[in-house]
């Protein structure tokens, strides 16, 4: 008889994992609980402990990205209206 491997889900994985984080239960009667191995619960722990920090700087680095993309935007919009300003003045012979 084979045994067939069991595929979970990144949600089931992400919930088991932050169900060990949180400590309220042992890693033995959270393998009883969700019929995955203890050694597989830890594995998940620490994956998910490992890439928090990563999670909080892709965000801030994502944030940061938008904004010099929304400055050098507006930067762009800033000389072309100078650019057309100064055309003005000098077709209205404002030019001083």
């Amino acid at each position: 008889m084979q045994n067939k491997r069991r595929n979970h889900t990144a949600a089931f994985k992400a919930q088991v994992a932050l169900a060990a984080a949180k400590g309220d239960k042992t890693i033995a009667e959270l393998a009883s609980e969700y019929q995955v191995h203890p050694t597989q619960i830890t594995q998940w722990k620490n994956q998910l402990l490992q890439s928090l920090p990563e999670l909080f700087s892709r965000r801030r680095q994502n944030d940061q990205e938008h904004q010099d993309e929304l400055t050098a935007q507006l930067y762009q919009q800033i000389g072309q209206l100078k650019v057309e300003l100064d055309w003005l003045k000098k077709k209205s012979g404002l030019d001083t």
